[in-house]
């Protein structure tokens, strides 16, 4: 297992311990901080890991499946702790969770069909990790060292769940172009 696939392997590993830390709230002495630590590892692995597999010629079909995989159980498990701690709202986690699945579902299906196609992450798609990632860390931070009132993690999932939808039609377009399931007509 090259060094990259190890990076990807390290982020799913890391997200029952980030999700304990979360959870643990008054049983582990500063555990939103501990959560917060290893969450940002975690999101670092995912810059890192990608870009040593294209440096070093490191790409593989393992990776191709595990990293994005990856990413989604990180942030699925966050947005689940969120919703347990009381920070966000089911529906705004539905509506984050539901794209991730349909986005997943049109990739398998690409991927399986005769064709084999691989739909890469569009600029959408990368900006919309990123940005997740940055406002979880800043909500668990938020939660850390503010208890204004006056900012909530729902504020920030809420701008976050727009991009989210943002993200749906670059995926809609490539997979209608990739003419997989014959379908041609506009969405």
């Amino acid at each position: 297992m090259n060094l990259a696939n190890k990076l990807t392997l390290l982020r799913v590993i890391l997200v029952p311990f980030f999700a304990f830390f979360m959870l643990a709230g008054d049983i582990v002495p500063y555990s939103y901080l501990w959560a917060a630590v290893i969450f940002a590892v975690a999101s670092i692995t995912d810059t890192a890991d990608g870009k040593i597999a294209r440096k070093y010629n490191m790409v593989t079909n393992f990776g191709k499946f595990l990293d994005p995989l990856a990413d989604k159980v990180l942030v699925v498990t966050a947005l689940i702790c969120f919703v347990e701690l009381g920070w966000a709202s089911a529906w705004v986690t539905a509506i984050i969770v539901a794209r991730e699945f349909v986005v997943s579902g049109i990739r398998l299906i690409a991927a399986g069909s005769e064709k084999k196609t691989v739909i890469a992450a569009s600029i959408w798609g990368k900006l919309k990790t990123a940005s997740t990632m940055v406002a979880i860390c800043v909500i668990i931070i938020m939660h850390i060292l503010v208890d204004f009132g006056a900012v909530t993690a729902e504020t920030f999932l809420c701008r976050l769940s727009a991009i989210y939808l943002c993200t749906y039609p670059a995926y809609l377009q490539r997979f209608r172009e990739s003419n997989i399931c014959g379908i041609t007509e506009r969405f």
